[in-house]
């Protein structure tokens, strides 16, 4: 075999089922052997929706997303979809064609440098400098990847090494690596002071994080928020953890969580982290969590431990093995009076409808659409005022809900969305884009008419930037400059372009049936809103 059979062999040991790709003269030989394997190439439009779908994969299925580019520009334009993964702990497998290696620092054509340029967000990166080290190097990559705190490994290739030939395959059967052992089961006497603490307390609740979903401990945390009555609340990467109708379930907390999630949160005397990093878009002002209360943070990494607020109780372990054992404990608490204290908090929901008809109003769309959605739905957003419209008025009954939560990656949605919907095909996926997120990544419709996809995008067109301009608003006394987007593209040319079914929300009036087009329609379509450019989320900066 040459580097490529061997690159092509080993992926299939690790059960690689489908690869996001652009092609390049330095990974040519790569996807010449890929001919005849059992592993399905996808060619996006541009290599950073190859990260951002193999992101997605990743979010329905639970396997490595894999994203293979060329060298120089086609490696270097990965490096935002690498950089929103490594924000959420996203494992990816990230292959990059390189130059021949005698001409490595010589600054051929298309040269870059990208393991250097990646080194502060991925886990780690390997230059394959002889081709039998590949196999080796895929084994420990996919380990690295999918075990402790995930995240992106890179894998650099020269051209020469991938046609290097006559070896034969021999692959790894275990990983032994001396410099990286996570620690995934907690401290026994650290667990049992959680048990202590709880005993202790009379108002504790339970902060979920992006971390609860990348360990499967969703059953493991749920059951122990019931096992002792205990409310809990999500960041904006742990929704869809809790259900609107869990009596336990607060809402999402942060910014631009609720006023009784955040109330909660500053009213507990015990609260544990579990998963979350404790950052500004969760909790806006970490010395509030530590006053008056007991700070328990449970978490796989241990440098996210303390480093945003200082706990009373740091767990250093993967969340499933630490709730597992805590669900051991015969220990069974009640708080049932803080529960009904906390749910006297939940207001109604007033002031959402517009009091014009002359737009859609974006938040009591979203409120309507998902109180429809179970749990064979899975919502992708992008980032702007649609996110935030997105998962404060989200009604949480079953739906996955998929974002970019730390990076905050514009662009993100329709090919996450691809993604999403190549790791779990029986999923109904809903990508909710603004305009101009949209028009960031809309060339990937010819990806997904390729595929032969059906995706229901939604876009909250108000011509404009919005979160820009919102931001404007509140700090530049609204001296709104460059965010107007004029309008352009008209977005049913787009779809008639691609040849998908569209339809245009005028009005809340018109809202009713246009959700019902939406969801009923049983191929790739097209939602667009006509949202006032004067909206505002009401984003709490």
């Amino acid at each position: 075999m040459n580097g490529a059979e061997l690159l092509v062999k080993s992926l299939e040991c690790e059960k690689t089922d489908v690869v996001f790709g652009y092609p390049g003269v330095s990974i040519c030989p790569f996807f010449d052997k890929l001919t005849g394997s059992d592993i399905y190439p996808v060619l996006v439009r541009h290599e950073v929706n190859a990260a951002h779908e193999a992101n997605g994969y990743y979010r329905t299925s639970g396997k490595a997303g894999v994203c293979i580019s060329s060298s120089g520009p086609g490696a270097t334009n990965l490096i935002t979809g690498i950089a929103t993964a490594f924000a959420d702990s996203i494992p990816l497998i990230v292959i990059t064609g390189q130059v021949k290696s005698e001409h490595i620092g010589s600054d051929l054509f298309q040269e870059a440098d990208i393991i250097g340029a990646c080194e502060s967000f991925v886990k780690y990166s390997y230059l394959v400098r002889n081709a039998q080290d590949i196999p080796k190097t895929v084994k420990e990559a996919f380990h690295i990847a999918m075990t402790g705190r995930k995240g992106p490994v890179l894998i650099d290739v020269p051209v020469d090494v991938l046609l290097e030939d006559g070896y034969e395959f021999n692959y790894p059967e275990t990983v032994n690596l001396r410099t990286y052992k996570p620690t995934l089961k907690g401290h026994s006497v650290q667990i049992k002071k959680i048990i202590n603490e709880l005993s202790k307390a009379s108002k504790p609740i339970i902060m979920v994080g992006g971390g609860v979903k990348l360990s499967g401990s969703e059953r493991d945390v749920l059951e122990f928020a019931k096992k002792h009555n205990i409310p809990f609340v999500s960041t904006l990467m742990g929704l869809g953890i809790g259900r609107d109708d869990n009596p336990l379930y607060i809402g999402m907390v942060g910014n631009n969580g609720s006023k009784f999630a955040n109330k909660a949160i500053n009213d507990a005397d015990c609260l544990i982290v579990a998963g979350a990093r404790v950052a500004d878009r969760a909790v806006k002002q970490p010395d509030l969590i530590t006053k008056d209360k007991t700070l328990i943070h449970i978490d796989v990494d241990p440098a996210e431990i303390g480093k945003n607020a200082g706990p009373n109780i740091p767990v250093v372990g993967d969340l499933k093995e630490v709730f597992s054992e805590l669900n051991k404990f015969e220990d069974k608490f009640d708080f049932s009076d803080w529960v009904n204290r906390i749910n006297t908090y939940k207001m109604t929901r007033e002031g959402l409808k517009e009091s014009t008809n002359l737009y859609v109003d974006p938040k009591e769309f979203v409120y309507s659409l998902t109180k429809r959605l179970k749990d064979d739905y899975v919502i992708v957003t992008d980032v702007g005022q649609n996110q935030i419209y997105a998962c404060s008025n989200f009604v949480s009954l079953g739906a996955g809900f998929v974002t970019s939560g730390g990076f905050g990656c514009m662009g993100f949605s329709l090919p996450a969305a691809i993604g999403c919907k190549m790791g779990d095909p029986d999923k109904n996926i809903l990508s909710f884009n603004g305009d101009g997120a949209f028009q960031m990544s809309m060339a990937e419709l010819s990806t997904l008419k390729q595929e032969n996809l059906n995706i229901k995008i939604v876009i909250f067109n108000n011509k404009a930037l919005g979160m820009i301009k919102e931001y404007q608003h509140l700090k530049y006394n609204n001296n709104y400059t460059f965010n107007e987007l004029n309008g352009f593209p008209h977005f049913e040319d787009i779809a008639k372009a691609y040849e998908i079914d569209y339809k245009e929300c005028h009005s809340n009036d018109e809202m009713e049936n246009c959700i019902k087009w939406l969801l009923k329609a049983k191929k790739t379509c097209i939602l667009e809103l006509n949202v006032d450019r004067d909206a505002f989320t009401c984003m709490n900066i």
